[in-house]
């Protein structure tokens, strides 16, 4: 007999790390694919800000509001029955004070029903994590490459190459620990400082371009699928090619539109000849 899924929560999610096994997490950004994630399998959905560039068409995550956060968290939300889902703080949602970071955050958990936030930064966000979780908001911390600093970082660059910036990533891992975050997200780091992380951690850290050492991995979920054609991030992995597949679905219907095969008869309904014959005679 198949064991019944449980509803993963915060204490799920670092119970299930602490066994040993893997933890399983994607974007999402709608409906559709929030639906299918979570049949899945899926532990964690995040409704990223990465949502401006994959579905939005951004050149960076940097112009999303909350507003556009809140409309998608929505959209996944309904769509969720088991896994956790976490809303993304987007760009200067938190970072001006401490009191707009709480009340952004939980605008996520009144009006999305989101179950966790996201938030971008180190040592300099301990205190808004610590903040977030007085307040009885969970937080995932995010160290490493931070998108929405890419200004500063100098674009989409690996970080924590040399000794002084990758102690520079410990130190920030243990104030977010220590400051209440339940999880670290590492992203675009060197594997063996992913490595150190996690043997110094006492929360589950994810990795997305981290190596196989953290307690858990995170996609986007339009690289997995093959629908984000910019760039592929050399940490993505491509388990489908969807934007072939869509591409030659429009193809085709374009093709039978144009050459009058479609709609054919099963597409149709009919109407009987002597209420047509009414019809008419009513003209």
């Amino acid at each position: 007999m198949e064991q019944q899924r449980k509803k993963m929560t915060v204490p799920e999610i670092q119970a299930k790390a602490a066994r040993g096994e893997n933890l399983l997490m994607l974007t999402s950004y709608d409906y559709p694919l929030a639906l299918l994630a979570d049949r899945a399998g899926m532990d964690i959905l995040l409704v990223g800000d990465s949502v401006g560039m994959t579905t939005l068409g951004y050149e960076t995550t940097l112009p999303v509001t909350m507003d556009e956060m809140i409309h998608h968290a929505k959209a996944v939300r309904r769509g969720v029955q088991y896994a956790l889902c976490i809303g993304d703080m987007p760009f200067m949602s938190y970072q001006t004070s401490i009191a707009e970071a709480v009340y952004n955050a939980g605008r996520f958990l009144k009006e999305a029903a989101m179950e966790a936030v996201k938030l971008e930064g180190g040592v300099e966000m301990a205190e808004t994590v610590r903040a977030l979780f007085n307040t009885g908001i969970p937080v995932m911390g995010h160290i490493g490459l931070t998108p929405q600093s890419i200004n500063r970082l100098g674009g989409f660059k690996t970080q924590g190459r040399d000794a002084a910036t990758a102690k520079q990533l410990l130190d920030d891992a243990a104030a977010l620990e220590q400051a209440g975050a339940f999880a670290i997200l590492l992203e675009a780091i060197p594997d063996r400082v992913a490595q150190l992380i996690c043997e110094r951690a006492g929360v589950p850290i994810i990795g997305i371009g981290a190596g196989p050492h953290c307690h858990g991995q995170l996609l986007i979920v339009h690289d997995l699928l093959g629908l984000f054609e910019k760039f592929t991030p050399r940490f993505a992995k491509r388990y489908a090619n969807l934007s072939e597949v869509i591409g030659k679905a429009f193809a085709d219907y374009k093709q039978e539109v144009e050459a009058g095969a479609f709609p054919g008869p099963e597409h149709c309904w009919t109407i009987k000849d002597d209420e047509l014959a009414k019809l008419k005679a009513m003209l």
